[in-house]
């Protein structure tokens, strides 16, 4: 069936902006597997992110903002795109190649006159294309002493710390290397917060003295929920001693992953990796001696998760300030659309789980603050629902492009001028495809609007869950299939049928509805 350009029921595709003031430039500032529960403007009970936050003071902040396809290849390939994972070809990491000769957003940036511009993680396996300058970390990138790849297909071997790097290389784009007389859009791709968060030196003792709340549904047992009972994310059990957790002794701890850890450790340099072993072999010595099983043992890697995520948190913190502070300096602010988002959520415990890969709030949620120029004039919270399929939309109108009737994203800004309108989405389309894989979650597509989630297990399951976000926020309760909930369940279906075939889904064929 043909697809229908639709926004929400009726909307975008809106002329596109054509003046000269409207061209603004655009700082696009992604980071990996940060998640909302970790930035203070969205969750004060874990860290402080004062420079973070800066960008939605000075803005507006989505607090309904969410992913195609909760996984970091996928999700990049949805923002360049701006069409969901299965109209853009890349479905998942472990078996995905971006197709570079297919239209994307910088692309068409470039075609508006823009100068583009990409540095940090890339992850998409093919070389960029769209881009004027790029310089990018080969596959997922190491936190200390990181390779970068430059245009001319060199690997190149950095000295210090990724984030720290990245930021130095777009001020130093911004500041010697683009054309002034264009307008420019570059995107900062972090390698932060992705696992196995490799604190930056200076920040070793950073949280050391910080307890973390244990989530209430840390000790889920996932009674009637098998698709969450499977999954291989748990903390307790599947959270690696040495790679994750970082109690490893060189040459004596034999875990799986042990070999990975010291590989990436190893690229300190031998002063910095004397203060780093110094560190975590206190931890480790009084770890050993303490013996810790059960439910003393989870909560105690749980901490310790939260710990070295939480000071990875702070070096990008830090980091986007210094990027905001030269923007400020340079006097861009006024022209400069500052766009902060992740590549999507993250567990910090809930559900006992770290990862991502679910159509659940915390993974399927991603935090998305702007920055907004004069012109804009949006300011505060913005409660419509987003996802990461409109950024390419909304980049193109305001660089007064045409969108392209195959984008199957919004443009977002009729929300940054302050509008509302009423026919927008009301619900978001999710669809995961890599199974079998690292952490095994189940195939799955499903929607979510304002009150409900219903999404369907397939391939070697089928099951459905529907959970009532009103009155169960942690989606513990599946009610699919409970007396009472049949209109419900009848509704959502068609909702969700109607998004399939707006976004043209093939999975539709197979499981019709």
């Amino acid at each position: 069936m043909k697809p229908t350009k639709l926004c929400a029921l009726g909307l975008c595709a809106l002329p596109a902006m054509a003046t000269a003031q409207s061209r603004y430039n655009i700082v696009y500032i992604m980071t990996d597997d940060h998640t909302a529960q970790m930035m203070s403007c969205y969750d004060k009970s874990n860290v402080e992110t004062p420079n973070l936050d800066r960008i939605a003071a000075d803005g507006v902040k989505f607090v309904n903002s969410f992913v195609a396809n909760s996984l970091s290849g996928p999700s990049r390939a949805c923002m360049l795109t701006g069409k969901h994972s299965h109209k853009n070809g890349f479905t998942n990491n472990e078996h995905g190649v971006f197709d570079g000769s297919q239209q994307t957003m910088p692309k068409l940036l470039q075609k508006a006159g823009y100068q583009t511009a990409i540095i940090g993680k890339w992850h998409l396996v093919s070389t960029p294309t769209g881009f004027d300058f790029w310089n990018i970390l080969p596959a997922q990138g190491d936190y200390y002493n990181p390779n970068f790849i430059t245009m001319e297909n060199k690997t190149v071997r950095e000295k210090g710390y990724v984030t720290n790097i990245i930021t130095d290389k777009s001020i130093d784009w911004l500041e010697h290397k683009r054309d002034r007389s264009k307008p420019f859009a570059l995107f900062v791709h972090h390698k932060a917060c992705h696992r196995a968060w490799l604190p930056e030196l200076k920040y070793l003792d950073l949280y050391e003295d910080k307890t973390f709340d244990l989530p209430e549904t840390f000790y889920d047992d996932y009674e009637g929920r098998p698709a969450a009972a499977a999954q291989e994310m748990n903390i307790a059990k599947h959270m690696d001693m040495a790679y994750d957790v970082k109690m490893y002794t060189k040459g004596v701890t034999k875990t799986p992953l042990a070999p990975t850890y010291e590989s990436m450790i190893g690229r300190l340099d031998p002063e910095d990796r004397a203060k780093y072993d110094a560190f975590y072999n206190k931890l480790t010595e009084d770890f050993n001696a303490k013996n810790l099983k059960g439910k003393e043992l989870a909560e105690f890697k749980f901490q310790r998760y939260m710990r070295d995520y939480a000071k990875v948190t702070k070096s990008l913190d830090d980091n986007v300030g210094r990027l905001l502070d030269y923007l400020d300096e340079a006097g861009l602010l006024d022209s400069t659309l500052v766009v902060y988002t992740s590549d999507q959520g993250f567990y910090m415990g809930e559900h006992g789980w770290f990862d991502k890969r679910f159509i659940y709030e915390q993974s399927l949620n991603t935090p998305l603050v702007m920055m907004l120029p004069k012109g804009l004039d949006a300011r505060g919270d913005i409660e419509e629902p987003v996802q990461n399929i409109d950024y390419a939309p909304t980049f193109l109108e305001l660089a007064g492009a045409p969108i392209p009737d195959d984008i199957q994203g919004c443009s977002l800004v009729p929300l940054l001028k302050g509008e509302h309108p009423k026919d927008w989405r009301k619900a978001v389309y999710y669809h995961y495809y890599e199974y079998p894989a690292e952490h095994m979650v189940k195939r799955h597509y499903g929607i979510r609007t304002e009150r409900y989630t219903l999404v369907h297990f397939y391939n070697d399951i089928d099951v459905w869950e529907l959970y009532d976000l009103e009155k169960d926020p942690d989606q513990l309760h599946n009610i699919y299939g409970q007396p009472g909930t049949e209109a419900l369940t009848a509704d959502l279906k068609k909702q969700l049928r109607d998004l399939q075939i707006q976004y043209d889904d093939p999975i539709l064929e197979k499981y019709p509805l």
